[in-house]
C-alpha cells in the first residue's frame, strides 16, 4: 500500500510579513521607551509567527486505508474517484463551482488541488477539495488505498 504525507506550509513571504509585524509593534511602542519597544518587537514577532505556523500546519495523509486531511478522517471505502486539478480548475472548484456541503482543506497560496468524490450514502458531503502541491502523487496514493 502506498502512503502519502504532505504538510501545507505557509510561503516564505508570510514569514517576512510576520517579522514586519514585529517591527510594526516595536515602532508603535517606541514613544514609550527602549524596553517597551523591544517587548513589542519580540512579542509581536512571536505572536505573528505562531499565527503563520498554525495556519501552515495542516497535513494531508493517506495511511492505514484512510485519508486524513486536517481534522477529517475518511476511510478509503467511502472515497470515489480522485481527480488532480490544475491551477485553473482548482480556482473554479474553490469559487463558482464550489458546493457549500463539500469538505474544503483550502490554502489559497497553493494553486493546485485534488477533488475526491465521497461515496458514503450516509454522508451528505459530495466531495473533498484538498489543496496540494503534489496532486498526481496524492491521486496515486488514494487509488492504492482504495485497492
Amino acid at each position: 500500500m502506498q502512503s502519502y504525507e504532505e504538510r501545507l506550509t505557509a510561503p516564505r513571504s508570510w514569514w517576512a510579513i510576520a517579522a514586519l509585524t514585529g517591527v510594526a509593534c516595536a515602532l508603535m511602542l517606541l514613544p514609550l521607551g527602549t524596553l517597551p519597544m523591544l517587548g513589542g518587537l519580540i512579542g509581536g514577532s512571536a505572536l505573528a509567527a505562531v499565527a503563520v505556523s498554525s495556519y501552515g500546519s495542516a497535513r494531508i495523509r493517506v495511511v492505514g486505508g484512510a485519508l486524513i486531511a486536517g481534522d477529517a478522517k475518511i476511510p478509503a471505502a467511502a472515497l470515489g474517484e480522485a481527480r488532480p486539478l490544475d491551477a485553473d480548475e482548482a480556482l473554479a472548484w474553490r469559487t463558482h463551482r464550489a458546493d457549500a456541503r463539500a469538505f474544503m482543506l483550502l490554502r489559497g497560496y497553493i494553486r493546485t488541488a485534488v477533488r475526491v468524490e465521497i461515496t458514503d450514502p450516509d454522508d451528505p458531503t459530495p466531495y473533498a477539495y484538498l489543496s496540494t502541491r503534489q496532486p498526481e502523487q496524492l491521486v496515486a496514493a488514494l487509488a492504492a488505498a482504495r485497492g
